[in-house]
């Protein structure tokens, strides 16, 4: 599957504007756009560099405003929407071809006789973006020039220049440095061959129309900080460079074949993790692994500077231990990179505090925030895959006491009211106020779903982490005998979630208001983890029902439809976006134990494998080879929230190496 439109998608700005491109830098950086090269987030731009990795995210370079001459015609190839809705370039229309190499997103100008491409990525490692233009075909000569459109602000502000902010432009080698402010950190705007001169003119009132749909500040200002001009002929190329680095490397080509060979190298671990016998994975598939790449950050830390985390999803969000530890398995060891696994384990341990792994790093400060009941539980179950897949008795040796201690902290009481019910042998979980399971969205003091109580999936993964502490403390020779009886005593009492009335289960016990008999998605992880405490028919009967009532092509629902809090499409402002994020929205991550689920109690792979197969149409829409967060309940089930989430990817991916036939 090559990923590719022709005139047919970039001639359409009401799609072409629709889909979102995506590159990274390994360092928590990414730059992103649309096919229109029309700016509709305050996220989109050329570079938002993560200043302090993997956080610092700032807005550098928004975008480059390009025009040509060739012959005695100038042509505009950018394109932007202004406040009263005008489009103006309409440099979309030369769009001949768009295309992904890779990650690297490419576009083909049509310019009379003469065809420009345009290649973007970032270096690994850097906050550097590299924007390459070579000129496929012409008969005459083409003078390129480039508007360097710059800003500096935190990636989830705007800007509004009212002060009449006076940025330092000024010439360097081979280019211009902007500085921000005296103690900002300099931007190099920087070519390999072109002529660069100094501006400071501010453009006023771009329009963000996806801002807008969410209820947000929808107009900004940007300053253009230098222009840069040069004549190409047939052959020829240009590299422009956008980075934080005086020194960038300006060899564009060697760049370009640095970034292609280390996604090869990617694909090569994939394949040589899969059966031997197994038929060629779908190209893509093959996109997806290199997605996962995507999410995968360092986080260094005194005590190991190579240390890493995982991105939980572009644009906007950061590592949260919830989502990283649901992506791992799927990143990581599906993808044959069990070191990038390891690292990032030993990292989130030695930050458990009180028994408990940290939910999110804050964009901004160290200190970490524990609102989470789930992300530790999920914690013990991203271990046990690490060590199904290699064995490391070193690591699990390490790691023991952690767990230990966090199994003791759980059974005793820790933050939140979450403790260990001595009545029944459950988990409880919850203070009024905080949101603490998957389900956590919070609108000022309104917490949507709390689901204070005994939710089912805290307690599948209770559990689930109890057997699997059982099973490691026999593997280094501690004792095993006290999680083995904690764990027998939760599966007995586990029979409390089944409502016979419904014929499936409860999702949360003794919430304030009773048992919560809401159908909802939470179930299905007391069928998909590899430690189930239903019986065989319950098991069917869950997937059944799910299937049947939340299911749809992209994941299913976190409400079915029948209930009067459902909410079909997702949108609007803060608080109703908000109100509707876990009242019926879709979610891309549930497809994969929903997959798993299905292939535990129908024994089918290849039944099992199909209800992944529409992902492959999705890599296409919203964020061009990766998936998309959330979608809406209603058909036709239109993308919504993050263009790229990492537990969506990695959940497709992990299903689908389970599905190998």
């Amino acid at each position: 599957m090559c990923i590719e439109f022709g005139r047919e998608i970039c001639g359409n700005l009401d799609i072409a504007e629709s889909r979102e491109w995506l590159v990274t830098n390994g360092i928590g950086g990414y730059a992103s756009g649309t096919v229109a090269g029309l700016l509709t987030r305050r996220y989109h731009g050329l570079l938002v560099a993560a200043l302090q990795p993997p956080l610092g995210r700032t807005l550098l370079l928004a975008k480059l405003d390009e025009t040509v001459l060739y012959g005695d015609r100038f042509y505009s190839l950018h394109c932007d929407r202004w406040a009263d809705g005008t489009v103006s370039p309409h440099g979309y229309l030369q769009i001949e071809h768009f295309s992904l190499e890779g990650t690297v997103p490419l576009w083909r100008f049509a310019v009379a006789d003469a065809l420009l491409e345009k290649r973007i990525w970032m270096q690994q490692a850097a906050n550097t973006t590299y924007v390459q233009y070579t000129l496929r075909r012409a008969t005459q000569p083409l003078k390129l020039t480039l508007k360097a459109i710059v800003n500096y602000r935190d990636y989830h502000s705007d800007t509004h220049n009212y002060n009449d902010w006076q940025m330092s432009v000024e010439p360097v080698e081979q280019g211009i440095c902007v500085t921000a402010y005296p103690d900002a950190v300099p931007i190099y705007l920087l070519t390999d061959r072109a002529s660069a001169s100094p501006a400071h003119n501010w453009y006023y009132n771009f329009d963000l129309a996806v801002e807008r749909y969410r209820g947000l500040t929808d107009k900004e200002d940007h300053l253009h900080a230098a222009t840069f001009e040069v004549t190409l002929n047939s052959g020829e190329s240009i590299t422009f460079v956008a980075s934080t680095h005086k020194q960038a490397e300006l060899n564009g080509e060697a760049a370009l074949k640095h970034r292609h060979t280390l996604e090869q190298k990617l694909i090569g671990l994939w394949k040589s993790n899969r059966p031997l016998n197994a038929a060629d994975s779908p190209a893509w598939v093959n996109h997806l692994v290199l997605a996962a790449d995507q999410f995968i950050v360092d986080r260094s830390v005194p005590e190991d500077l190579y240390g890493k985390t995982i991105i939980a999803g572009y644009p906007w969000f950061s590592d949260w231990g919830r989502d990283t530890m649901i992506s791992l398995p799927g990143l990581t060891l599906a993808t044959g990179r069990p070191e990038v696994a390891r690292s990032i384990l030993r990292t989130f341990a030695r930050h458990v505090d009180q028994g408990m792994l940290p939910n999110r790093f804050p964009d901004a400060g160290q200190t970490p925030e524990y609102n989470t009941v789930d992300a530790t539980l999920w914690y013990f179950e991203a271990i046990r895959a690490y060590y199904n897949a290699t064995e490391d008795n070193d690591l699990l040796m390490e790691l023991f006491p952690v767990l230990a201690d966090i199994i003791n902290w759980h059974c005793r009481g820790t933050r939140y009211n979450i403790h260990l019910d001595a009545t029944d042998g459950l988990l409880y979980a919850g203070d009024k106020g905080v949101q603490l399971t998957w389900m956590d969205a919070k609108v000022g003091d309104w917490v949507v779903t709390p689901r204070i109580g005994k939710p089912i999936e805290v307690n599948a993964l209770w559990y689930n982490a109890l057997r699997t502490m059982a099973k490691f403390a026999r593997l280094i020779g501690k004792p095993h005998q006290e999680y083995q009886a904690i764990a027998d005593r939760a599966q007995i009492r586990f029979s409390r979630f089944w409502n016979q009335e419904t014929g499936y289960c409860y999702d949360v016990l003794d919430t304030p208001d009773g048992d919560d008999p809401s159908a909802r998605p939470n179930q299905i992880f007391a069928v998909s983890l590899p430690e189930s405490p239903l019986t065989p028919a319950q098991q069917k009967a869950v997937v059944d029902i799910c299937g049947q009532m939340l299911l749809t092509s992209h994941g299913l629902r976190s409400l079915a439809p029948n209930h009067p809090q459902y909410q079909g499409k997702y949108g609007g402002n803060q608080y109703q976006r908000d109100g509707g994020y876990h009242q019926g929205t879709v979610w891309g991550w549930l497809l994969g134990p929903f997959v798993l689920a299905h292939l535990r109690v129908y024994k089918n792979p290849k039944q099992a494998r199909q209800f992944l197969q529409p992902m492959a149409n999705h890599l296409t829409t919203h964020g061009i080879g990766s998936l998309s967060e959330i979608f809406d309940g209603d058909a036709p089930m239109t993308p919504r929230g993050c263009i790229a989430q990492a537990w969506t990817v990695a959940e497709v991916l992990r299903a689908w190496l389970a599905t190998e036939i």
